[in-house]
This record gives C-alpha cells, structure tokens and sequence, in this order.
C-alpha cells in the first residue's frame, strides 16, 4: 500500500501529508492517523486522482468538515480526500446560487442573506461543508439541503455527473451517491426576500442552537438519527443517561444526542458509549437507535 501511495503523491499536484492524525481534522478531536491526506488543487486534480486511486487500488474518504464523522483510533488506510481547495460561492439569476462542495454551510447561508435570498437559514446551524451536508442530506428546522437542490455536480472515475433534484434518490438524512462519487458543486434553488428578515431568522435559530446544543466540549453533532415519530435525545434521557460516561466520552448533560469529548476520550470510548446507549434505550423503548455520525477507520 505505501509504495503505491508514493507513486500516486508524486504524480498528483495538490498538497499532501503522511501519516496525518486524523484528531487534528474532525470536531470529536479523536482518531488515529490516516496514511495520506490529500488537498486536490482543483477539479482536474481531483478528477485525475479518482483515476489513479482506483487504479492503483487504493482505498479513499472524502472528508467535507469533520463534523459528522467518527475516525477510530487505528486510523485510515488509503486515502483521505479534504475539499478545503472548493470553496466558492456564486450568485446566479433567478435567485439561485451556485456552491462548491467545500463551502461552509454557515457561509453559504450567510452569503445567501447578503444578497436577499431565503430558504436555507437552517444552513447557518449546521456544522461542516456543503459537500458533507449534502452527502447525508443534512437538515434543520423541518428543512433539509437536498430539497434546495436544482441541480447537482459530482465526479468519479468515469467523468463528471449533472443530475436534476427529480433525478436524486434521498430520504431523511440520506442521498443515494455511488461509492465512488465525490460531490463537486450544487446549484440550489432560492427565493428572494428581506435581508433583514432572513438575518433576524437566523439569529433566531443560532440564539436556539446556543440554548439547546452549546455542549462545551468536542462534539460530532447529533449522534443518532430521529427515529420516526420520537426525539432521539428525549429517549436516551429516559433511559437515564444524562452525563453518563466511558473513559474521557460523555453523553452530554446538555443535549442528550450529543456525545462528548471530555478531553483525553478514544474512539473506543465513544463507540462504547454509543453501543451502551443502543442498548439501554432499546431496553427502555424498544426502540433502535442508527447512528447519524458516519464511523470509519480501523480499530487500535
């Protein structure tokens, strides 16, 4: 694998760095290292590289904020992609803009605001990149980003790929993308309105997610999905698990559906802390939580 690895640094143009401990590039600041982290210079790196990561059979992750994802602590093999190069935010007519997979979420709707356009404020309350965002159909409020979508652009191995919202396969916390697809760009579908009203809706949602979810301590964000019909926090706290901790991981004593890094936690005291709350929630409820954190890498 390293040696292949080499061959695939010296022939891509973008920045990379072995060996990268993984803690430094996700909220929850736990992980082992990944072989190589690479910084494509543009699309026609990142394309190129698609193409030789899969002929070189080497394994890749594409990492948008860090913020819905759980590395563990024997790190990554292979590959691990970061977007941070894809940053722009465009306006286009009709009230539609046009976002590039490593935008800020928070920047993209404070952007939007700027120039009058409504319909993703809840932007402004979620964590990570547009790419991420989009990837899990990331959502707030009753709104979820794929449903802003007009028209999406990824690229694998085999080219680029535009496709249509009518064209997309998504659900809650769920768009269907080929294994090997990385999110390049979105155009997402506005509406013109008051840049005072769209601000003073924001502040609204950022001063609620301050109340509610200003934890104090690394987070990835919601743990678990929402099963249907429940609040997945409400159902962890009357399981009795409020504050309650393996290792340096906790459940929040604020928002129950965050699980914490109280500073020195390990990814194995995260996943403990989650299978115990599976467990005891099922107990309680009978009901199953899934994981909303995506959870990747190899055991220490």
């Amino acid at each position: 694998m390293r040696e292949r690895l080499e061959r695939f640094a010296r022939e891509c143009r973008g920045e990379v760095l072995w060996d990268e401990p993984m803690a430094r590039h996700t909220t929850l600041k736990v992980g082992g290292g990944a072989d190589l982290l690479f910084f494509p210079a543009d699309l026609d790196d990142l394309q190129a590289a698609l193409v030789q990561l899969r002929e070189a059979r080497i394994p890749y992750l594409v990492l948008g904020g860090g913020s819905n994802l759980l590395v563990k602590d024997g790190g990554i093999r292979g590959c691990v992609i970061s977007l941070k190069m894809f940053r722009g935010i465009h306006v286009l007519p009709n009230a539609r803009i046009e976002v590039a997979g490593g935008a800020r979420s928070a920047a993209v709707s404070r952007f939007a605001a700027k120039f009058g356009l409504t319909g993703i404020e809840f932007l402004c309350a979620i964590p990570g990149t547009i790419g991420g965002a989009i990837a899990v159909n990331a959502g707030a409020y009753g709104r979820n980003i794929v449903g802003k979508i007009e028209t999406l652009l990824t690229v694998d191995p085999a080219g680029l790929r535009m496709r249509g919202r009518h064209e997309l396969e998504y659900a809650y916390r769920y768009l269907y993308l080929d294994p090997e697809e990385v999110v390049v760009s979105a155009v997402l579908e506005l509406h013109p309105g008051d840049p005072t009203d769209i601000m003073a809706q924001m502040a609204d949602y950022l001063t609620h997610r301050g109340e509610s979810q200003q934890v104090g301590y690394p987070n990835a964000g919601s743990f678990f999905k929402n099963p249907a019909g429940h609040a997945a926090w409400k159902l962890i706290d009357q399981a009795g698990l409020r504050g309650y901790t393996v290792g340096g991981a906790q459940v929040s004593e604020v928002h129950t559906n965050f699980l914490v890094n109280r500073g020195d936690a390990t990814a194995a005291d995260l996943l403990e802390l989650a299978r115990v709350i599976k467990e005891k929630v099922k107990a309680e409820s009978g009901i199953e939580l899934e994981e909303e954190v995506r959870i990747v890498g190899e055991d220490a």
